[in-house]
């Protein structure tokens, strides 16, 4: 289980807090998905957990563990909104090179395999992919770091139902081995999940799954 207590973060560029006193649990097989508007700090709490960013005051544990910033960069894999704008490799093959001083042949083709991608051409340019099969390679490029801790920025913005649908199951199945966060403007779409939902509102986190219908 991933734990966070009293996690606040001012960046030294805002006037306003961020992340004001949050408290999340998150299990294996119970992703948490966190929704909110634009502007109410989802993003930051991703960089926070990932170890991208560090937070004034607060605690990190893993399965009761206390965690600092370096242990959290190792142990989190992140998918950013878009993240096919942020590919570098010439090739899909060099997409997943990337980082990695030995990755075999079999090791890229179960990466590939577990994010349905088994049949792709690994010689052409990640661009060249579709939006869902990028999303896809995206995912594969993490979970070949073996986080303990996957991370998901708006997995499904700028997709069609079709694609969304394709990349729900693919995080579904995911889910079930590794701690899944998904921050998301549409909680929506994880209605079938069986889920932990949170709502992010100017900097405060409040657990929703907990609460009656119509509050």
């Amino acid at each position: 289980m991933l734990e966070l207590q009293g996690i606040h973060y001012q960046p030294a560029t805002s006037e306003k807090v961020v992340l004001e006193n949050i408290d999340l649990q998150v299990r294996y097989g119970k992703p948490a998905i966190i929704a909110g508007p634009s502007g109410s700090g989802k993003t930051s709490l991703v960089e926070i957990i990932s170890g991208l960013a560090k937070p004034q005051r607060g605690t990190f544990y893993l399965e009761e563990q206390v965690l600092n910033q370096r242990q959290r960069r190792s142990h989190c894999g992140v998918v950013f909104q878009f993240p096919e704008r942020h590919f570098l490799g010439l090739s899909i093959a060099q997409e997943l090179r990337l980082g990695h001083r030995r990755l075999s042949g079999e090791q890229q083709s179960m990466a590939l395999r577990r994010v349905g991608l088994a049949n792709i051409d690994v010689r052409q340019a990640p661009e060249r992919l579709s939006g869902g099969q990028q999303r896809r390679l995206a995912v594969a490029v993490q979970l070949l770091r073996n986080p303990k801790i996957l991370l998901l920025d708006e997995p499904t913005a700028g997709l069609d139902w079709s694609v969304r649908e394709e990349v729900l199951g693919l995080l579904a199945k995911i889910s079930e081995q590794q701690i899944l966060i998904v921050v998301t403007h549409e909680p929506e779409l994880f209605k079938n999940w069986k889920v932990s939902e949170y709502s992010l509102l100017e900097g405060k986190l409040k657990n929703v799954s907990t609460l009656p219908k119509g509050q």
